[in-house]
This record gives C-alpha cells, sequence and structure tokens, in this order.
C-alpha cells in the first residue's frame, strides 16, 4: 500500500512537467561548476603566460611602442571583460531578503535561478520535498518556483521574472502581447514550446530515466526507503509520461525536436553573441534557465554535440557565472 501511494504521487506530480512546478530532473552541475572554475584560474593564468613574450617583444621596442601596445592590450581585455560581466543593480534596490523554493531539478526553478544569478542578486534555497511537499505547507500555491521578496510571495517563473524587472529594472517596460517585441516573442517561445521537448528527452528510456532520478533522490529530502522507491517508481512514471508528452505534443522523434528546437534558437540570435546583443537579455536567460538542468545529462550533451548551441552556451555559463546563492 505505501508503495502505491507513493507510485501514485510520483504519477500526479510528473503530470505537472509542462506547468511550472514541473519536476523535469537533472544531472549534478558540480562537475560544471567546477570545470568553469578551473577554467577561470587556466584563462588567468594562460592570460600571465602570453603576455611575457608579448613583453619581451615589446623591449626591443622603442618606449613610445611600448606604451601604445600595452594601452591595446589593456584596452582590448577591457572590452573582452565588459562583453561578459555581470549587471549587478545598484545596491539600494536589490531586495533584502530573497527565498527560493524548489526543486532542484524544475527548468523553471533554474530559469529563475539564472535572472537571480546574472544580476547578481543573494538569494536562499529552500528544496522542497516533492511528495511531502512540507516546506510549502503554509502557501495556499503547491507548485515550485515560489519566490519570497522582502515577505511577499511571487510565483510562476515568468510572472516572478517580470516583477523582479520592475524592481530591479525601472527603466524596463514590460511589453503587451499585442506589442510583442523580439525579446517576449522568445520568452514565450521558450514557456509554449521549448521546455515541452525536454522530458520526453530526459525520460526517452529507462536509463535515461533512472540516470535522472539519480539526481534528485541524491539532493532531495529523502529517506533511504523514499530514496528507492522515488527512484524506480518515479524514473518508470516518468518513462510513461514522457511518452503520453510526446503525444500530446506531437512529437514523433524526440531528440529530432530538441535539435530542431535549439537550432530554431541559434537561428534567432542571426550572429549575435545574445539574442540581446553584446549582452544576455531576459531571453537569453530564459533559455539558458530551462536548459541548464539538462546539459550534462545524455540529452545535453547529444545536444550540444548535434547542435551549433554549444557556442552561445559557453557564452551564456561564462556571463551569468557563478550562483549568488547564500549557502546554508
Amino acid at each position: 500500500m505505501r508503495r502505491a501511494s507513493f507510485t501514485s504521487s510520483i504519477l500526479s506530480r510528473t503530470l505537472s512537467t509542462v506547468h511550472d512546478g514541473g519536476t523535469v530532473n537533472v544531472h549534478p552541475r558540480l562537475l560544471r561548476v567546477a570545470l568553469f572554475s578551473s577554467s577561470r584560474t587556466d584563462n588567468s593564468n594562460s592570460r600571465l603566460h602570453w603576455f611575457s613574450p608579448l613583453l619581451n617583444s615589446f623591449s626591443k621596442s622603442s618606449g613610445q611602442a611600448v606604451s601604445l601596445g600595452l594601452v591595446g592590450v589593456v584596452a582590448s581585455v577591457a572590452t573582452a571583460a565588459s562583453v561578459y560581466a555581470k549587471e549587478p543593480p545598484p545596491a539600494e534596490i536589490i531586495p533584502k531578503d530573497v527565498v527560493l523554493y524548489q526543486y532542484e531539478a524544475c527548468p523553471f526553478c533554474n530559469k529563475v535561478k539564472a535572472f537571480l544569478d546574472y544580476y547578481d542578486i543573494p538569494y536562499k534555497v529552500v528544496e522542497v520535498n516533492p511528495i511531502s511537499k512540507k516546506e510549502i505547507k503554509w502557501s495556499d500555491y503547491k507548485k515550485v518556483p515560489i519566490l519570497m521578496v522582502d515577505g511577499q510571495q511571487l510565483v510562476d517563473s515568468s510572472a516572478i521574472i517580470d516583477q523582479l524587472s520592475e524592481k530591479i529594472l525601472p527603466g524596463k517596460s514590460i511589453i503587451s502581447v499585442a506589442d510583442e517585441d523580439e525579446e517576449t516573442k522568445w520568452r514565450r517561445w521558450v514557456d509554449n514550446h521549448l521546455v515541452h521537448v525536454l522530458s520526453p528527452n530526459i525520460y526517452r528510456n529507462t536509463s535515461e530515466a533512472l540516470e535522472s532520478f539519480d539526481y534528485i533522490t541524491s539532493n532531495g529530502n529523502f529517506s533511504f526507503t523514499e530514496k528507492i522507491t522515488v527512484k524506480y517508481a518515479g524514473a518508470a512514471a516518468m518513462y510513461f509520461v514522457s511518452k503520453n508528452l510526446k503525444k500530446k505534443y506531437n512529437i514523433t522523434d524526440e531528440r529530432a525536436a530538441l535539435y530542431e528546437a535549439t537550432e530554431t534558437w541559434v537561428d534567432a540570435l542571426n550572429g549575435r553573441n545574445f539574442l540581446g546583443g553584446s549582452k544576455p537579455n531576459l531571453a537569453d536567460l530564459a533559455v539558458f534557465g530551462v536548459l541548464r538542468p539538462i546539459r550534462y545529462l545524455r540529452s545535453g550533451r547529444d545536444m550540444v554535440e548535434h547542435t551549433r548551441i554549444g557556442e552561445w552556451y559557453s557564452r551564456m555559463e561564462k556571463v551569468v557565472g557563478e550562483s549568488s546563492r547564500i549557502k546554508a
């Protein structure tokens, strides 16, 4: 009976994957963070090694040439740094107390985190047990993400980002549907199309489903018994749910749908570093946020290998940078 109730809970929870509050699961991103941190260190060291022969060659030239050369180098480095710099808002308008109630694997939660990280807004995370949901029993809204901002409850990932944008980006207006701009168009595309191709790819077969649930059971609030039950019952449930999602959204080939979606996004960039031009806009952050949970799963590795999205994704990893999450 207990196993049946667990399975029922998993099924009811997984049916919400096409909305905020879904439980699309991910492989740990610790490796990515470590690699990024290492790459930053390596880049710093390589820059020092690169400067040495440059300065040696300059020493053979006139003092004026050295000065001009160094000015050019400094200007180039400064320009490159400015392209991939975060955009923290003025300290006086940053919220003082931000708490995110989330499932670590949820693409909608990751979309909110991408926004918080990019704008360097410190936040605490409360990992919600997807079975008991005891961490959000106080709320009438029973999905995630829920973001508490200085005591105010915000819900629904896109609405959260809109409301936060109004708070910290006072010069940015929210565009109506009738007057939709490029940024808004692609944000809607993320919510109405991109997220729907993720679950059929993550849970394409039993091995990929188990790979995904390995992560959630190692990071969620589970007892030992719950971990075993959720891993296998959840993987089985999501495997069958993903098949239903394929039918619902007329997906015949999961990988082809994922590749097509990512190529559509790259085409929209039209040669730009970001949709926002020299820096990401809210659409860039939305796409990056929902893809971040799958990047190092098999589906995400396949995506990068078989499409052109890798360069843009790497730029986004660099510019979003390390999490602004406050460690407990």
